[in-house]
This record gives structure tokens, sequence and C-alpha cells, in this order.
């Protein structure tokens, strides 16, 4: 592993004393190369297991795998015959995942009015198996772009993408959520037009990402091809938009087109949210933090300082888990392509002033996830030709924020469920009971006298909806959550 120390580092605001240290374990192939390499995008399943799409340009279709704990199952192709997406080396299908609950968005080519579509496919027992095909929603006669998806605070997805008139003019972008776990839509909103410009950037991708009930949309404007980085914010879930914030104040005005879009996470009322700019001559990869509650972005910064033979930065990624976060990026250095990776355990504490190198390859695109005390990379490397991985391991600090209760002692699964689900713990419990709540509170199932570590709980009579569970011992509730019935 080559680690690089920037000289000049003077990302003041983020940069500290914070723990960086990756052990990492040996990259891998998730398959070969027959099955293509185009835009990999990973999300997590309940116990923190990988899930990767990626695209295949020759036939315009779209692959899944997943992480069994020691390696990844064969690719399985997704879209049928009839449904050829769009993909590419720098935009394609997106997932988004809510324990067991995966989503997976497409867009139907070619752009043309009768085949200008978009379609999700949902899974509800963590990838094993895909739904058939659901219609995003309705263009009409408007164009429709690069489609990314997210989950409300109980599982449904919320679905965003660009919108045009007939005539490839007025690009916007719109979302539309479901509330019956991916089987219809709502009507779309506009999420974009913040600051002095009404149309976005039309060949940049763009990225939704919720928390709660705080919904942010992240794009790049084109004010009179002034190209910057905006985010929509809503406070109802997606439902609507009712202001927006700038991400930078580059003022980087570009004729052509910069073909790349923003990423983000939230954590409290902070949106992090990283991008490229070129603004300095070069692509160079920022981030930028900003209060979602006050709308106001306290600071926008180079990733990194000056590193000698640097030639370009773009496409960056970025996730987090609790306080830790980390974000990849491709870059090319004396002629050589490099994927580093820029980690902190606790963001609090800022990032430090060096980065490791995941990989030194032909590296085109890359994504990244994080999960109780793990690290994964994906990559597209075009030197193979096929779709890499590799996994670290770092120490999570006690403030990492996660919930005492994590999906690391305890899961559901399936969860959505339709007929039974399995709940099993890491710890036994002894004369236990396990309790049902609606979602207006009243007690609608109870199971006394639970032992050992797993038990099935079947649904009998109870209708589709969202419940609380709760697992009570000694008159005290030891662990609870969210269930969610589907038809």
């Amino acid at each position: 592993m080559k680690l690089i120390l920037l000289t000049t580092f003077i990302f003041s605001s983020f940069i500290a004393s914070a723990q960086r240290k990756i052990t990492w374990s040996p990259s891998m192939n998730i398959s070969t190369n027959a099955h293509g390499n185009s835009h990999p995008r990973m999300t997590l399943d309940r116990v923190g297991n990988p899930l990767v799409i990626w695209g295949r340009m020759s036939d315009q279709a779209v692959f899944f795998s997943r992480w069994t704990g020691s390696s990844f199952t064969a690719p399985m192709k997704l879209n049928p015959s009839w449904l050829t997406v769009a993909t590419a080396s720098w935009m394609g299908p997106d997932i988004a995942s809510y324990g067991d609950t995966i989503y997976v968005v497409v867009k139907r080519t070619p752009e043309a009015s009768d085949t200008n579509r978009m379609f999700i496919l949902s899974s509800f027992d963590g990838g094993q198996s895909f739904n058939n095909p659901v219609e995003v929603g309705m263009i009409a006669d408007s164009i429709s772009r690069f489609p990314t998806v997210t989950t409300d605070a109980i599982g449904n997805p919320i679905v965003a993408f660009m919108k045009f008139n007939p005539s490839f003019l007025e690009s916007r972008w719109a979302v539309i959520k479901s509330t019956d776990y991916g089987k219809t839509f709502s009507n779309d909103t506009k999420a974009s037009g913040w600051g002095d410009s009404e149309e976005v950037c039309d060949c940049c991708p763009g990225a939704i990402i919720s928390e709660g009930n705080t919904c942010v949309m992240m794009y790049r404007n084109n004010n009179s091809n002034l190209r910057d980085t905006w985010a929509g914010i809503s406070s109802t879930s997606g439902s609507s938009f009712t202001s927006g914030l700038a991400l930078e104040n580059n003022n980087w005005v570009l004729m052509s087109c910069p073909s790349t879009g923003p990423d983000g996470v939230i954590i409290g009322d902070t949106l992090y949210s990283t991008f490229m700019n070129g603004i300095s001559g070069i692509g160079r990869t920022y981030l930028s933090k900003s209060s979602i509650s006050a709308g106001t972005m306290s600071s926008a910064q180079k990733i990194t300082g000056a590193i000698s033979g640097l030639s370009e930065q773009n496409y960056p990624r970025i996730a987090s888990d609790g306080t830790a976060m980390a974000i990849v990026w491709k870059q090319s250095v004396n002629g050589s392509a490099q994927l580093p990776i820029l980690f902190t355990n606790n963001i609090a504490e800022g990032f430090p002033a060096s980065y490791d190198t995941v990989d030194l390859a032909n590296i085109t695109n890359s994504d990244v996830s994080i999960s109780n005390g793990n690290i994964y990379v994906v990559w597209q490397d075009d030197n193979t030709g096929t779709v890499k991985f590799r996994s670290g391991t770092y120490t999570p600090t006690s403030t990492n924020g996660v919930n005492t209760v994590s999906h690391n002692r305890y899961s559901f699964y399936p969860n959505p469920f339709f007929s039974e689900t399995t709940f099993q713990s890491e710890n036994s419990f002894k004369n236990a009971t396990l309790a049902l709540f609606d979602n207006s509170g009243k007690l609608v199932k109870q199971m006394k006298n639970i032992w050992g570590k797993t038990y099935t709980l079947h649904r009998d009579n109870l209708q589709s909806g969202l419940y609380f569970f709760q697992l009570i011992q000694n008159s005290k509730v030891i662990l609870e959550d969210k269930l969610i019935i589907i038809d």
C-alpha cells in the first residue's frame, strides 16, 4: 500500500489529528470482464454486507452481486431483454437499501419519447431475487436522464431524475416518492432552481440522500455556463423542496460539459458534500460543509493540496457511519491513474493530512461504503475490464453515534416481509416477551416466554403497513425496531 503525504495540505476546516489507519485486505475481482464494469455503485444490507451494481455497455445491461461473507455471488442480470439500460463510465443505474430491501433505478434507452422511461427493480430478501421492473413515473412528452435513489425513514424509495422539455430545454431535477415500497409513485416535484439559475447542468448526474425527514438533492447548476454545485432541501422526505443552498462559491464558468456531479452524506444537521470543480485549470475534488437548518455553507475546500504531477481529480464519492467518514476519487499523477481514499474515524476531529491509495491502475469510477468498523471500496478497472473490490477495517470511536441496539447485534430477515420474518440475536434472550404495535401505538401481537437467539414471527391476520417491535425482558425494553408488512 502506497501512502502519499501532502506537503501543502491547506484544508484547514477539516484537517486535524484524526485517526486514519485502515488495515486492508487484498483486492479481488467481483466478476470476470465478460460482465462489463461500467460505473459501479454500492450499498449495504441489514448486517453491513456490500451489494454492488454495474453496467455492461455492449448490450446496455445492469448486473448485481452481493457479498456472502467470503465471496461475491455470480453476477445477476437485472434487466429483461426489453429494458435496455443507459450506462457508461460516468453515469448509470443507482442503488439504495433499507435493511434487506433493495432498490435499483435505471433509465431506459434510447432517449426518445416512446421509450423515454425510468424503472425501479425491488428486492425484499437482500438481493437473492428481484421483482419485475416497475415504471417509476410517466414522463409524458418530457425527456428524462440520470435516475438516482434513496429511501425514507421506513424504507420507501425516493427517486430523483433530470427532466427536460421535448426540445432538451428547461433542464431541472425532479423528485418522486412511493408510499407502498415501489409499487406506485407520486407526481414529481421540482427540487432544483435555487440561486440565480432555473436550468441545471444537463449532462451532469446528481445525487439524492435522506436522513429522517430530511431529503437533500445535490446537483450542478448551469447559470449561463457557471457550473457550481447546489442542493435542494426538503423537510418532508422529498414531498416538497422549499429551500436550497450553494455548496460552493468557486464561480466556475465552462462552455463545455463536465459530465460529473456531487455526492454527500448527512450527519445530524450537517451536510457534507463532495464534487469536482475545474476553476483552478484542472479538475480538483472538493469537500463542502453546510448547515441544513440554517441553509448556509460554512466551508468548501479542495480535498488535497498541491501534488506534483497531478493533472486531474474527478468522480468523488463519500460515505459515513456514525462519525466515521471516507472519500474516494479518481486522480491522475504523471499520467497514471490512482484511487486515493481520505478517511477519518471521527469527523469532529477532521481529516488527517495524508491519504491512502487503494489501488494504482486504469481507474475510471469508484464507490465507498462504511459499516461497523469495516470499509469497502469498489471501482471500475479498465486494465482488466472488471469491477474490483477491496475491504479494510478500522477502529470505531466510542462516539460513533450508532444506536445502542445495532444491526450487528440483532436483525429481522426479511424486512419488509410478506408472511413471516425471523428475528435473530447474537445474544441469547431468556424468558422474554415480543410485542408488536401498529402505527397508532396499539398492541396488536404479543408472544411471551421467548427463549434462545431466534424466533419466527408470523403475519397471521395483520394488515400491511408499518409496525413497531419491542423485546421485553424483566419488564425492561431491551430491543426495539420497525417492521414493515407488505402485500
